[in-house]
């Protein structure tokens, strides 16, 4: 992939899909020279002698004590091996390195005080695809995604393990083979590489882009089971969603008509006597609409936190300030997680919903479970209660994360976000979320086999024609659970859905 050159600040939704999806990056020239900046006045606030917090006195509610000069070194470095705490299964490739750019941007800021050679680091490992191990557990999402982030640093010093391509090794030995010496700190660049949002919002943008391939696939999804049990369209006029103005709505009426248009099966029941559809169908603008706004919306919070500064205190080189606030809180994140968590579940279950209706005759008028001869074939029988199954899964899943909190580090960390726990629960909703839609584009695939020789839309027929290239139709029954993989994964990787993702999502 072609690299990216990001301005800090600047970075768009569509640069991180890319960095998610292993684009290579380099950091633009202005960035170079606000680290140096900041660097500087770093250096003279220590040579001034002044008790600055995390430069030269202890943390959280050891901040009152002054650290004498020649034990900063020591200080930034026991940070970031008593902080590197975590546990849990290590975190994705792909979650690792939006950790490490984000963590590059908002260093590229120049408001947190670290040496040229501490970005230069973290953009080695990530050309060298030298991944740090980051345990999944331990952040609370207040004073920074403190443990996830501490694993990333320690590497940096040679601690902790390394992937490196197929190899997984010990830091110090990865970072050999790669003719890096272990970092050495310098005062504040362990507190500005633990502090921040980094953890909690590359996992909530994980849950984010999975989740724009879920909602783009439900959407083929719902026009396919549409045609499959010969719907109308009608609800989908533009008259009826203009009428309430509710962005969401409109756009994805909009993109239902695309879908349907051209139909052989939709014209073939033009003068049947059905005038609405069970609302699992006919509300599709209204439920997914709903769901596309707040899928925006934390778009729209999470592309602001990867470009924002986060670590504390806040530098200000142009007058050698040092400010000590809360950007570490990770509240923005932990709203829009639960944001995408709500959004998605409901996806999973208006799907599920249609699934049911394909495969009940008193409701679709198709062959009882899709399958002829039923009785002494299933059919769909259990893959719908598979899907029932992992709706009622995320429902539970969905309680919000941001409505709890904890306190940490003896009462001085009184309040905290849970942003990361939020993004974890989120990334499993979309997963499950796309085992229902892989179920009910199988269901859809089946119920337009019934309509043979009519055809669907060009659109759609295209989709059933992917399908029917990979999962035979079924006839009689058969082991399901490869088939039933292979659609989940085919939604995850986006392989059905990327025109209807490129027309919601901004790219």
């Amino acid at each position: 992939m072609k690299q990216l050159s990001l301005t800090p600040g600047t970075v768009t939704l569509a640069d991180l899909r890319d960095v998610w999806a292993g684009a290579p990056i380099e950091l633009a020239p202005a960035a170079w020279q606000a680290i140096d900046a900041a660097s500087e006045a770093i250096a003279r606030i220590v040579a001034s002698g002044r008790t600055v917090y995390g430069v030269n006195t202890g943390f959280g509610l050891l901040a009152q004590t002054r650290i004498p000069a020649d034990r900063l070194a020591e200080l930034q470095t026991n940070l970031i091996l008593s902080h590197s705490c975590g546990l849990g299964e290590a975190l994705e490739p792909r979650v690792v390195r939006l950790i490490i750019a984000l963590k590059a941007i908002g260093l590229g800021r120049g408001h947190s005080g670290v040496r040229r050679i501490v970005v230069e680091r973290l953009l080695a490992l990530l050309e060298a695809d030298a991944l740090p191990v980051i345990p999944a557990q331990g952040s609370v999402g207040a004073s920074g995604d403190l443990a996830p982030l501490a694993h990333l640093a320690a590497a940096m010093l040679g601690e902790g393990l390394i992937q490196l391509g197929d190899e997984l090794l010990p830091a110090g030995q990865a970072l050999a083979r790669l003719g890096l010496e272990p970092l050495q700190l310098g005062p504040k660049e362990g507190l500005a590489l633990i502090n921040g949002t980094q953890v909690s919002t590359a996992l909530a943008l994980d849950a984010l882009f999975a989740g724009e391939r879920v909602f783009a696939s439900a959407l083929l999804a719902g026009a396919l089971s549409t045609d499959a049990l010969k719907g109308t369209d009608a609800a989908f006029d533009p008259r009826i969603h203009a009428a309430r103005g509710q962005p969401g709505q409109i756009d994805v009426a909009e993109v239902l008509r695309g879908l349907l248009e051209g139909s052989e099966i939709r014209r073939s029941h033009d003068s049947c006597e059905r005038v609405q559809d069970p609302y699992s169908f006919r509300c599709q603008p209204q439920v997914m609409g709903a769901s596309l706004d707040l899928i925006r919306a934390a778009a729209r919070t999470l592309e602001i936190e990867a470009n924002a500064v986060t670590d504390n205190p806040v530098l200000f080189p142009d007058a050698d300030d040092s400010l000590s606030g809360g950007n570490f809180h990770a509240q923005p994140v932990a709203f829009a997680a639960d944001m995408l968590a709500m959004a998605l579940c409901e996806v999973g279950s208006i799907s599920e919903r249609r699934t049911a209706v394909l495969v009940d005759p008193k409701m679709s008028g198709l062959p009882p479970f899709l399958i002829e001869d039923s009785g002494v074939n299933s059919g769909f029988m259990i893959a719908q209660v598979t899907a029932a199954a992992l709706v009622s899964e995320n429902r539970t899943l969905a309680f919000p994360a941001s409505v709890d909190s904890i306190p940490t580090s003896a009462g001085q960390e009184d309040h905290v976000s849970m942003a990361t726990h939020g993004a974890m629960k989120a990334r499993r909703i979309a997963a499950n979320a796309a085992g229902v839609i892989g179920v009910e584009l199988l269901a859809a695939a089946q119920g337009i086999d019934f309509h043979a020789p009519l055809t669907s839309s060009p659109p759609l027929h295209a989709t059933w024609t992917a399908i029917r290239a990979d999962v035979p139709r079924h006839d009689r029954d058969r082991y399901l659970a490869g088939d039933l993989a292979w659609a989940k994964r085919t939604v995850l990787d986006g392989g059905l859905s990327g025109d209807v993702e490129r027309r919601l999502f901004a790219r």
